[in-house]
């Protein structure tokens, strides 16, 4: 159940960004309505990332689990009520997007933490903080490419088809999910294992 909470997620946001590069070209209201859509369905999907680890990892802890849940889901909440504010639309605000959706992931560091320490002997968890640390670092350099627009910056023109930021940050974050599916895997893997 808490694995599909990620892939609906997920699933929602690769439909969200299908519709957005479909039809934002359409006016400019349709733009900022469409882009609007785009920065929910991230923070979604950055929300519904943390269901499936934390509930595993927490099962023994209902507090830690539960706090951990409506933290992050609050969060994400306040983040999502900030990112439709119209005036936060424009381009001057990319790296403040780019920086809260940032945030919001590198609050996973908190509980991730704490599930080590819990169960540090349980050498499933460790391999699962390898993979979440690969998560992190390919969103971290997927927003670098989003933020700082490279390779478009240092050759207009040659990078409109194929090859610009924009792309490359959409690769880097199929992989981050990717990286992410495969420590929850381990986690589920691991709760299985263990004694009812």
């Amino acid at each position: 159940m808490a694995l599909a909470c990620f892939l609906g997620g997920s699933n929602d946001l690769f439909d969200i960004q299908h519709s957005v590069h479909l039809f934002a070209c359409h006016s400019q209201r349709f733009y900022y309505f469409f882009w609007r859509l785009d920065y929910t369905g991230i923070a979604l999907m950055i929300i519904c990332s943390f269901f499936a680890p934390i509930y595993y990892a927490f099962s023994d802890h209902p507090y830690w689990r539960f706090c951990y849940l409506s933290s992050i889901t609050l969060v994400g909440f306040l983040v999502v009520v900030t990112l439709l504010a119209p005036a936060l639309s424009s381009s001057h605000f990319r790296s403040l997007r780019a920086g809260l959706f940032l945030f919001m992931g590198f609050l996973g560091v908190i509980p991730a933490t704490h599930a080590v320490i819990l169960h540090w002997d349980q050498h499933q968890i460790r391999v699962s903080l390898v993979y979440e640390i690969v998560m992190g670092l390919l969103y971290g350099i997927g927003a670098f490419f989003y933020v700082t627009r490279i390779p478009e910056r240092w050759k207009p023109g040659a990078f409109d088809i194929v090859g610009h930021s924009h792309q490359i940050f959409h690769v880097f974050v199929v992989a981050a999910a990717l990286a992410h599916c495969a420590a929850t895997l381990i986690i589920m893997e691991w709760r299985r294992g263990l004694p009812a």
